[in-house]
C-alpha cells in the first residue's frame, strides 16, 4: 500500500503519513473499547466504524499532505537554485496555494534584492579595479578582506586573506595599522621601504571605516607607490651632474680662447682665424651634446609606456641612407641596404626606431675604414635573444643590424659600449667628434621596446649592431 502510495503520487518514503492516521485514530479506538466493554456496542459494529473512521481520516489528511510534499519539494529546489516547473504542481487547497504564492513573492523579492546587490557589486569592483593605486579593506585582525586590481599585480594575487605582517616587511607600517586597529588613531600616514617583490618606497594612508558600515572591514588602506617618482628625481639629478660635468671642458676651453683673443692674441689676425673656428668646434659640440642629454632625458622619462604606433623599418633604413648620404660621400662610404622579403611593419615608436638605426648607421660612417662599405640589414626573427637585465617581449621579430669594416673592439669595450658617455681611447686619440650618447640612447628606446642590443666584433668582418625589435607589444 504505501510502496504503491510513493509509486503513484510520488510521495516521500519518509512522509509519516501512517504514523499521523494512527495518532488521530487513537482516542477513537478508545472510546469504542469502552463501549464495547460495557457492552453498548458490538465488537464486529466497533471495528466496522473504527475502520470507517480511519478511511475518513486517510481522505481527510491525504489531499493536505499531498499537497505539503509538492510545496516542500518546490521550496527545496529553489532553494537549491534550480528549475522546477510550477505548473506541474496539483493544488486544490486554498492554504497550499497561499504558500506557494507567498514563497514566489518572497523569491522574486530576494532574486531582485541579487541583482541589484551583485550589479552594485561588479559596478563598485570595476570602479575600484579601475584605480592606478593599491587599495585593501582589512578586518580587526589584521586580514586582507578585499584587494583591488592595483594591489593583487603589485603584492600577488593570493594577498586576499592574508594578514598584513605577511604581506609587509615594515615595521613601521605594522605598527601604524596597529594603532589604527586598536582604535588609538583615526587614521596614519607613512612612507615606508619594501624589499619584495623588488625594492620599493611606498606611502600609505590607513583610515578607520565609519562605524555606520557593514561587514567584517574595519579599515582601508590606500598604497601609493613613489618609487617612480624616486627614480625621476634620482633621472634629474644625474642629469645635472653629467651635463655639468660633461659642459665643463668646453666651457673652459672656449673661455680661455675669449680671454686669449682679448689679452695677448688681440691684434693677432691669424691667431684670432684660429681660436674662432676653435670655439666654433667647442660650441657646435655642447650645442650636440645638450640635445643629446635631452633626448636622452626625455627617452627615459618615457620608459614605462609601451609603443602603440606602426613603423615600416624598410622606410626608415631608407630614409636614414638618404640623410646621411652626403657624410657617407665624405669618406667615400657605400651605404647599402639589404632586405629579406615580406617583412611586416611593427609596433613601434617610428620617430624613436629612426633615430637608433640613424645613431648607429652613424657610428659607423664615423668609425669605419673610409672607402668602405656600411651595410645595413634587415630580416625576420622566431624570438628575441634573451637579456640578463631585464625581460624581452615575446613572439616573433624583425632584426635590424648595422656593420662597418672598422678595427676590432676588445670583449671589454664591448661590454662598456652602451654607458654613457663611454667612448673609445683609440677614437679621442684619432680626435673623432662624439658625446658618448648615442648608444646609451639607442639601449634606452630598445628597452622602452622591450627588444634587445647585440654586439660582435672581429678582425675580419668589422663590427655589427643587430637590434631585435618585436612586431607587437
Amino acid at each position: 500500500m504505501l510502496k504503491f502510495g510513493h509509486n503513484l503520487f510520488n510521495f516521500e518514503k519518509n512522509n509519516r503519513f501512517v504514523q499521523r492516521i494512527i495518532f488521530l485514530s487513537i482516542p477513537t479506538a478508545i472510546v469504542f473499547l469502552l463501549l464495547v466493554a460495557i457492552q453498548l456496542m458490538s465488537p464486529i459494529m466497533a471495528i466496522v466504524s473504527y475502520a470507517s473512521i480511519i478511511i475518513f481520516n486517510i481522505l481527510l489528511l491525504f489531499p493536505i499532505t499531498f499537497e505539503m510534499q509538492q510545496v516542500k519539494k518546490y521550496i527545496e529546489t529553489l532553494a537549491s537554485g534550480n528549475d522546477f516547473d510550477e505548473k506541474s504542481m496539483q493544488l486544490s487547497e486554498k492554504d497550499s496555494k497561499a504558500i506557494v504564492d507567498a514563497v514566489n513573492n518572497m523569491h522574486s523579492f530576494w532574486a531582485h534584492k541579487t541583482d541589484i546587490l551583485e550589479a552594485q557589486t561588479i559596478s563598485d569592483t570595476a570602479v575600484l579595479d579601475s584605480l592606478p593605486d593599491p587599495i585593501m579593506m582589512i578586518d580587526r585582525s589584521g586580514n586582507i578582506l578585499g584587494a583591488n586590481l592595483s594591489a593583487r599585480t603589485l603584492f600577488g594575487k593570493s594577498i586576499t586573506n592574508k594578514n598584513i605582517d605577511r604581506v609587509f616587511d615594515s615595521n613601521n607600517f605594522i605598527d601604524a595599522v596597529s594603532k589604527v586597529l586598536k582604535k588609538e588613531s583615526a587614521s596614519e600616514n607613512l612612507i615606508f621601504y619594501v624589499k619584495k617583490p623588488v625594492q620599493q618606497k611606498l606611502y600609505a594612508h590607513i583610515k578607520q571605516l565609519p562605524w555606520m558600515s557593514k561587514g567584517r572591514a574595519v579599515a582601508v588602506i590606500s598604497i601609493y607607490d613613489l618609487t617612480k617618482a624616486m627614480k625621476i628625481e634620482k633621472m634629474q639629478s644625474d642629469f645635472v651632474a653629467n651635463a655639468s660635468h660633461e659642459l665643463r671642458t668646453p666651457l673652459a676651453i672656449i673661455s680661455g680662447f675669449i680671454e686669449t683673443l682679448q689679452t695677448s692674441a688681440h691684434d693677432d689676425e691669424q691667431a684670432r682665424d684660429n681660436f674662432l673656428k676653435i670655439i666654433k668646434e667647442q660650441a657646435e659640440y655642447m650645442s650636440c651634446l645638450i640635445e643629446n642629454l635631452l633626448s636622452l632625458s626625455k627617452i627615459e622619462m618615457n620608459q614605462d609606456q609601451k609603443p602603440d604606433g606602426k613603423a615600416n623599418v624598410c622606410k626608415l633604413m631608407k630614409d636614414v641612407q638618404e640623410a646621411l648620404s652626403l657624410k657617407a660621400a665624405d669618406r667615400e662610404i657605400n651605404i647599402k641596404i639589404r632586405e629579406e622579403s615580406h617583412i611586416p611593419e611593427i609596433t613601434a615608436d617610428a620617430s624613436q626606431i629612426k633615430q637608433v638605426i640613424q645613431n648607429l648607421t652613424d657610428n659607423a660612417l664615423k668609425y669605419g675604414l673610409a672607402q668602405s662599405d656600411v651595410t645595413l640589414s634587415v630580416y625576420k626573427v622566431d624570438a628575441i635573444p634573451p637579456s640578463k637585465s631585464y625581460k624581452v617581449a615575446e613572439g616573433k621579430a624583425v632584426a635590424i643590424s648595422v656593420n662597418n669594416k672598422g678595427p676590432k673592439i676588445s670583449p671589454e669595450n664591448l661590454a662598456r659600449l652602451t654607458e654613457r658617455f663611454f667612448r673609445l681611447q683609440e677614437h679621442k686619440d684619432l680626435n673623432i667628434k662624439g658625446t658618448g650618447l648615442g648608444l646609451s640612447i639607442a639601449k634606452h628606446i630598445i628597452l622602452r621596446h622591450r627588444g634587445n642590443l647585440t654586439v660582435t666584433s672581429t678582425s675580419y668582418n668589422g663590427t655589427t649592431f643587430t637590434i631585435y625589435l618585436p612586431v607587437h607589444q
